[in-house]
């Protein structure tokens, strides 16, 4: 509900996590803080996990962020756990989630994501103002994304949320938080890191006491950040052991197996979907065809024990042990599958470098938008848990020089702008 009061709430829906943001008509915007199981915290995962549970609407449990991992870890095999379901919203061919032979809209799985998130905001979000702050990537994730599709579903998402609905760019939003940080006019770059897309916005922002303090001066992105760097971990580390790169016989003729079953299952958001009767029994028709039958098995009982989010959680602790050291074990064991490998930090940074080089053409886009070369850039902030990867950082330390470059609160600062901006008197020259 909300209670018609002034200020506004900025909400950062991410691919990975969310974060909330209030801000009144004086005073600096303060996050929501979840409390859960193991402290307070800011960042709530955007996951869903459902069950059974004949006295649940629909016949379904359902828990969000920290809760639903919880939830999930205390009977993988009898749940379902979604991750990344954000980077599904503008992608025309996905229509329907089927889990538990109940089908879910895009928006039903957001609005259940934001009702538990209420729940556990301890009533800081029982009564909210008016008007809601919306961050939107300037490009969406997937092949041909259809923004006008995004922003319906986003809109039926939200509806209810809030009586009065703004969506600003999410790297202009965390410009508005940089901005604040600064005693000083300067032509900023923001890139922000995300889970499903990167994006840039270039700024200029004026002395503080302006009457506009940030001026937008250019926007571009990609639908290419963390969840892709994570795909090209399990393609290189566990889909080998799955059967990539295979063959099956048909007809008398050895062909190889297709790669649509492989896709999915390094795509976050697609990997518990896999967990439905046609797609095992396609599966299983495939094993007793390959050549390899052994690793369709690993791959059918991996689906089958629901062990996404324990290979998301492996893949995690890898990337974050390389930003730190040369060297690193990925380890994974269940659902049939074990893995131990020493991964180099070259090796990663050579996986990854064709996403980054075409993050650089995002990059060098936003430039040209803005009229600008690197020289006119005074300060460069990154934002975004993906900015922590030396190999992105390096190229901006490149790029712009590492004096230039600033960091901090990655994960928080895109709801801390939204917040701002929604204090704004005028939002027309904010929204997208």
């Amino acid at each position: 509900m909300h209670n018609g009061n002034s200020g506004a709430i900025g909400l950062d829906f991410g691919t990975t996590n969310s974060v909330v943001a209030l801000a009144s008509d004086a005073g600096t915007p303060q996050l929501i803080e979840f409390a859960g199981d193991h402290g307070a915290s800011a960042v709530f995962r955007s996951a869903l996990c459902f069950w059974e549970d004949e006295a649940a609407p629909r016949g379904l449990g359902c828990e969000a962020g920290p809760w639903a991992i919880a939830e999930y870890l205390r009977s993988p095999s009898d749940s379902r756990f979604l991750q990344s379901f954000k980077s599904v919203a503008a992608n025309p061919l996905f229509d329907r989630a089927t889990i538990f032979g109940k089908p879910f809209a895009f928006e039903d799985l957001g609005r259940l994501f934001l009702q538990r998130l209420v729940q556990h905001a301890g009533g800081q979000l029982d009564a909210r103002p008016r008007r809601v702050i919306v961050g939107r990537p300037v490009e969406y994730a997937g092949a041909q994304p259809d923004p006008a599709l995004a922003r319906r579903r986003y809109d039926a998402m939200l509806h209810g949320f809030g009586a009065e609905l703004h969506y600003v760019y999410e790297p202009l939003a965390a410009a508005f938080s940089y901005a604040a940080r600064l005693d000083e006019p300067a032509t900023v770059l923001v890139a922000d890191f995300g889970g499903g897309t990167t994006d840039f916005s270039v700024v200029r922002v004026a002395a503080p006491g302006a009457a506009q303090r940030c001026t937008p001066l250019g926007a571009a992105g990609i639908g290419i950040a963390g969840d892709r760097f994570d795909q090209r971990i399990v393609d290189n580390l566990v889909l080998p052991m799955l059967g990539k790169g295979g063959r099956y016989r048909s007809f008398g003729k050895t062909l190889d197996i297709p790669g649509g079953w492989f896709a999915d299952f390094a795509d976050w958001s697609r990997l518990a979907l896999m967990r439905n009767r046609r797609t095992l029994d396609e599966l299983a028709r495939l094993q007793r065809t390959a050549l390899d039958p052994a690793a369709i098995g690993r791959m059918i009982r991996f689906i089958e024990n629901e062990q996404g989010f324990a290979l998301y959680d492996a893949v995690g602790r890898l990337k974050r042990a390389l930003s730190t050291a040369d060297q690193a074990e990925f380890r994974f064991d269940g659902g049939g599958l074990d893995i131990t490998a020493e991964v180099r930090r070259a090796d990663f940074e050579a996986w990854i470098a064709p996403d980054l080089q075409r993050i650089a053409q995002a990059l060098n886009l936003a430039l040209s938008r803005a009229q600008l070369d690197a020289g006119d850039i005074d300060r460069v902030f990154l934002t975004g848990g993906s900015s922590l990867i030396p190999a992105v950082r390096a190229m901006f330390d490149a790029r712009f020089g590492a004096h230039r470059i600033a960091t901090g609160s990655e994960l928080t600062s895109i709801a801390h702008g939204l917040a701002l901006v929604g204090a704004e008197a005028d939002l027309g020259r904010w929204v997208a």
